[in-house]
């Protein structure tokens, strides 16, 4: 093979690459935030999901990029890892879709597909269209990378090293090995099967030793999975240890299953006889379902050895805790009263979390902690899990025969749960101040830094005795928590003149200054809320609904 050979093979295998990620890329675009909004809300039916993970990948192309989504649901905690396997599932056949396109021979329409396609991209101005636009040149720069990797390789069947070296490949263990690592070179199983049929079409591959390259790659299609993986939480890791797992499994299956019943393999061949390409895209597609079919009713089981293989902390068991509904387990089997004392309890919990990532974030500031703040994040989202479990639990509560009193009732607890959760946000807000403080390397001065920790302990004050409050509906404290609120209001503007005092004088950085008055002002907000919380199982006439 000549190095004008060699150059044109991987002028083919970058085309094609190149053109896969701007269809993938082209179509995600298209879709918008469809896809994300699917996969966030994949139900926890392992079926359904496992077409939800087939579907999304069959449109973005690329299973390593539906997976990455699940690890980022899962790290999020918007996904548990029930949900996350059966959409990995669904991924894995779904990748076999490119396979299947590319066994079509489309070379004659390839130069057509390219002027489509990038006089659509570079032309038309709406955004939409020039998605469709990318998606057609995608397909044309794959379909054109095939072409010059057919003719690049077309003289190696005349080559007596690489014969020889195809030659040790009729080693199944072998071949199995090169496809783990040809597929975790190329990080895609989809290429890497596109370009065994290249080789197979020319004559240079034969079936039976492409049976078990497939078999690898599966295996060697996790990678970009794991390293994604790398920066994510424990559950993020477990996802993608969940998807090398199913894969190890299926090379497992898929092997006994053609040892056994070699009459399997003849089977496959003679859906398309004198085909090859299509016989590897069929072999790929025919593989990913059987595995399918025999693991979906082990989930459970896989989910285990993932914990097995990452166990649980100490903390991430009291995370789950927190993340779990409590008191509204059960919602239909109690009467009227107890429920809404079941959900006036769960938000009361909510707070109480929402109030501990305040107080953190509050420590966080005046000590700044990276893993501290990483944490109060996670509480964050904690509190963000909560509220939607919650608020789908009063949602469901409204469609029992209740009094009108009892729906107003609903109605109130539904608003202070997002007074709660407001308080999260702000919590979130002040861990970011903290980290623009260390970014700038600026501090702020030791006035400034007296004044808040008296306005934070108001506030703090003022949050815990609305929660508490709010638990017990016993208001002798009312007048307490009223006077703390004041007192924060009046501090905001102190504060706020005192900061301008000193701007004036050059006692303050600027760049301080702005993240001094942006907390003052996250404070006072959570001192409101905490009026609205308080207030909210409480009929008055002037209640503040802060947002």
């Amino acid at each position: 093979m000549s190095v004008t050979e060699v150059f044109l093979l991987l002028g083919g295998v970058g085309l094609f690459l190149y053109g896969m990620t701007i269809m993938s890329s082209g179509l995600r675009d298209a879709c918008g935030d469809n896809l994300q909004t699917i996969l966030e809300h994949a139900t926890k039916n392992k079926f359904v999901a496992v077409l939800v993970g087939l579907g999304m990948t069959t449109l973005i192309q690329s299973s390593s990029a539906t997976d990455v989504m699940v690890i980022g649901f899962v790290n999020s905690g918007m996904m548990n890892l029930s949900q996350a396997i059966g959409v990995i599932m669904g991924a894995n056949i779904g990748t076999t879709i490119t396979a299947q396109i590319t066994a079509f021979n489309l070379s004659a329409v390839t130069p057509l597909l390219l002027f489509l396609g990038a006089a659509m991209f570079l032309f038309v101005k709406k955004r939409f269209w020039k998605h469709i636009g990318s998606i057609i040149l995608g397909f044309g720069m794959l379909f054109q990378g095939i072409a010059i990797m057919k003719e690049a390789i077309a003289p190696l069947s005349e080559s007596p090293v690489f014969v020889e070296f195809l030659s040790a490949l009729h080693n199944p263990a072998l071949a199995f090995l090169f496809g783990i690592a040809f597929t975790a070179l190329l990080q895609s199983s989809s290429s890497a099967t596109v370009i065994f049929q290249a080789f197979a079409i020319q004559g240079l591959l034969s079936y039976d030793m492409a049976v078990y390259l497939i078999i690898g790659a599966a295996i060697g299609s996790v990678t970009p999975n794991l390293l994604a993986s790398l920066t994510t939480n424990r559950n993020g890791k477990r996802s993608a240890i969940m998807n090398l797992l199913f894969n190890v499994i299926r090379a497992g299956i898929i092997i006994v299953l053609i040892n056994v019943f070699p009459g399997v393999l003849t089977w496959i061949q003679s859906l398309s006889p004198n085909d090859i390409g299509r016989q590897i895209a069929n072999t790929h597609t025919i593989f990913a379902i059987i595995a399918v079919v025999i693991e979906i009713f082990f989930t459970k089981q896989i989910i285990a050895l993932s914990y097995r293989i990452i166990p649980l902390k100490p903390e991430e068991t009291k995370k789950q805790e927190d993340r779990s509904l409590v008191y509204m387990t059960d919602i239909t089997r109690v009467p009227t009263i107890l429920m809404l004392r079941q959900a006036q309890l769960e938000i009361a919990r909510m707070g109480r979390i929402a109030a501990d990532n305040l107080q953190e974030s509050i420590d966080c500031f005046f000590h700044y902690d990276a893993d501290q703040a990483e944490e109060i994040r996670e509480r964050g989202d904690t509190v963000a899990i909560l509220d939607q479990a919650i608020t789908e639990r009063m949602i469901a509560l409204r469609r029992f025969d209740l009094s009108k009193n009892h729906m107003k009732r609903i109605s109130m607890m539904t608003i202070a749960t997002t007074d709660i959760e407001r308080l999260s946000d702000h919590a979130i807000n002040i861990t970011e101040y903290s980290e623009q403080l260390q970014s700038k390397k600026t501090s702020l001065s030791e006035a400034a830094i007296s004044e808040l920790r008296e306005m934070t302990s108001n506030t703090m004050e003022a949050v815990r005795l609305a929660l508490d409050i709010f638990a017990s509906e016993d208001y002798a404290q009312i007048d307490r928590l009223e006077e703390l609120e004041s007192q924060v209001d009046d501090m905001q503007k102190m504060l706020i003149d005192s900061h301008v005092d000193r701007l004036m004088r050059s006692e303050c950085n600027p760049m301080s200054g702005v993240i001094f008055s942006d907390i003052v002002t996250d404070l006072e907000r959570c001192s409101d809320h905490a009026i609205n919380i308080a207030y909210a199982l409480k009929e008055r006439d002037n209640q503040y609904f802060t947002t």
